[in-house]
């Protein structure tokens, strides 16, 4: 059964993540799926005599995300771009931080000014007491909150767009969680305002005092301000975790010497087809895995092998793509290439140990694909108990927003990923291959480790240790 790495565009939280498996595993023909929120990718292991990858990508697509079907042998021409798009995503995230924070720091500042005085003994400007303090300014109080707080809204617009559709189409996620506990302060607020309006209008300053400590405004600035520096980190936690895959990628060559019509030209490494004769000079890096059919060599092979030192390559022995040739020219014919050598095959089994599920990732998984929707549920109930208890709507829905806004599981969905594509990644650096992350999560219960041969622990230096 073939095993063919998906992109998924739109995942923002692990519910999103619960989604897409759950709407790729109901498809006839699969046998396994793995989505990894960190890499927004999916591996789909699945039968092609009932399945291809169009119905594969269209029922990701009925769940309300986007899906294009990936190539290994594509990878490196699309490094640069990845590169790229992950630098303006970051851009992306800490402008949206910076306007966040613009607006977000005299939101609290205006709302709050009286216990900044309170509890850090901060001076309270002449204007702020003279336009906000007092009965007579509580319309300014709230409607220059309410001012306040648009910019945040609109800069982090992409929440409640994502949030409500995700709601809409009955598989709520974190974003929905975020536009309902926001909107539902900002709605509230306005409800305070005109509460404030009818009461200054009817001499009723008790309505006035008591619905001018009601505006929550600035509660619904720091939902969206603190998930914002949420995300602003978490997009810098996916630029560095991917650095080790592309690390790998870069140590084959991008580009190579051919020998076509007897003629030495430099093509791109995947214009190389097989039985193409490839010219290597000294310190040069092999581009493809292939024989040696002239001339004599020592190779490298530490980066693939971990073998301290060079070994000698002659006439009929195979090279690696990635290793360096350490003195001499020579001629190799190209046996492997693309998705086939060795290089992109190490590629491969490190991706997929980042992507696969260690136990402890699977059993969060389960709880996250239910916690937005019984989030949701408790709010609703917690409202409907105090009402039933003769409180007013007022309080009834302030406790349903705060259970709302206090109910994050991001780092549920996260955690986990990070750790196994952290570890794996940094494995593969230092030669280690994890070929899974139950693999990973098991090796915590060994005691003995065996190694194979003459058990030396090479250290890509011309010394090793040998145990007895």
């Amino acid at each position: 059964m073939p095993k063919v790495k998906f992109a998924i565009q739109g995942m923002t939280c692990s519910s999103c993540q619960a989604h897409v498996e759950k709407a790729v595993e109901k498809l006839e023909g699969i046998q396994n799926v793995s989505v990894n929120l960190l890499s927004n990718s999916m591996f789909v292991e699945f039968n092609e005599g009932k399945l291809t990858e169009d119905e594969i990508i269209k029922a990701v697509i009925e769940a309300g995300y986007g899906a294009t079907a990936m190539r290994i042998q594509a990878k490196k021409t699309s490094l640069k771009d990845s590169q790229i798009q992950k630098q303006d995503r970051l851009k992306i995230m800490k402008k949206k931080l910076v306007v966040s924070m613009a607006f977000w720091v005299p939101l609290m500042y205006i709302a709050m000014y009286h216990m900044f005085y309170e509890w850090f003994g901060l001076p309270i400007p002449a204007i702020i007491e003279s336009a906000f303090h007092g009965v007579e300014n509580a319309i300014a109080f709230g409607f220059t909150q309410f001012l306040l707080v648009l910019p945040i809204v609109y800069v982090n617009r992409n929440y409640f767009i994502v949030g409500l559709k995700r709601l809409i189409k009955r598989a709520p996620n974190m974003d929905s969680l975020i536009a309902i506990g926001s909107l539902a302060a900002i709605g509230y607020g306005i409800y305070a305002i005109f509460i404030i309006g009818y009461g200054l209008g009817h001499g009723k300053i008790d309505l006035v005092e008591k619905f001018s400590m009601d505006l929550y405004f600035e509660s619904a600035g720091t939902i969206l301000t603190l998930i914002t520096v949420g995300k602003y980190l978490e997009e810098k936690s996916k630029g560095k975790t991917g650095d080790a895959i592309y690390k790998l990628m870069n140590l084959a060559p991008k580009t190579a010497t051919v020998l076509r019509n007897n003629e030495e030209i430099e093509v791109d490494t995947q214009e190389i087809v097989v039985d193409d004769i490839i010219v290597v000079k000294p310190g040069g890096a092999i581009p493809v895995d292939g024989v040696l059919i002239e001339g004599a060599s020592a190779i490298d092979q530490a980066s693939i092998t971990g073998e301290s030192m060079p070994v000698e390559k002659t006439v009929g022995d195979t090279v690696i793509s990635g290793t360096i040739n350490q003195r001499g020219s020579f001629k190799m014919r190209a046996t492997k290439i693309g998705q086939d050598t060795t290089l992109s095959q190490i590629i491969q089994l490190v991706e997929e140990a980042g992507n696969s599920k260690a136990p402890i990732a699977r059993l969060a998984d389960k709880v996250s694909g239910v916690f937005v929707p019984c989030v949701i549920a408790i709010a609703f109930l917690a409202c409907v108990f105090w009402l039933l208890q003769g409180q007013s709507f007022e309080f009834a829905m302030r406790i349903g927003i705060a259970v709302l806004v206090i109910s994050c599981p991001c780092a549920l969905g996260l955690a986990t990923p990070v750790a196994i594509m952290v570890g794996t990644g940094k494995a593969a650096e230092n030669g280690i291959l994890i070929k899974s992350a139950q693999s990973l999560e098991n090796l915590h219960l060994s005691d003995v480790v065996v190694l194979d041969k003459t058990g030396t622990i090479t250290k890509r230096k011309a010394t090793s240790h040998r145990y007895g």
